[in-house]
């Protein structure tokens, strides 16, 4: 498992996924595998080398701005929300938990940046 406090994740959300699945695999020599958990098409990315998938591209279909964000793990995502709020931050997408458990939500710092934080599903 990973520590707390570790930048663990990264999305690129892109209303032109192919387009950013060619230019990061190759920018970066990453290759995609679609997840078909995921309800919108999601394309997780692995670098060379790499066991498992670090990021993800997700297909926005237009519906929402073009971004990338990353993600920091946390031993308790409400924990954390409170804390960014407690610090001047704001949420933006409160926490959430998938159907295999892994639970996440989206702040914004006090400068208005945009970061997630996420715990992973119990094993």
């Amino acid at each position: 498992m990973t520590t707390h406090g570790t930048v663990a994740w990264f999305q690129v959300d892109t209303d032109d996924p192919d387009g950013a699945q060619e230019f990061y695999g190759e920018l970066f020599n990453w290759t995609f595998e679609s997840d078909a958990a995921v309800g919108n098409p999601y394309r997780q990315a692995t670098a060379a080398g790499a066991d498992h998938p670090q990021g993800a591209i997700a297909d926005t279909k237009g519906e929402s701005p073009n971004w990338a964000i990353f993600f920091v793990i946390v031993s308790d995502v409400a924990a954390a929300v409170a804390q960014a709020e407690k610090l001047g931050g704001k949420v933006i997408l409160p926490p959430r938990t998938t159907p295999d458990g892994l639970t996440f939500a989206k702040l914004a710092d006090p400068s208005g940046n945009v970061f997630g934080v996420y715990t992973e599903p119990a094993r």
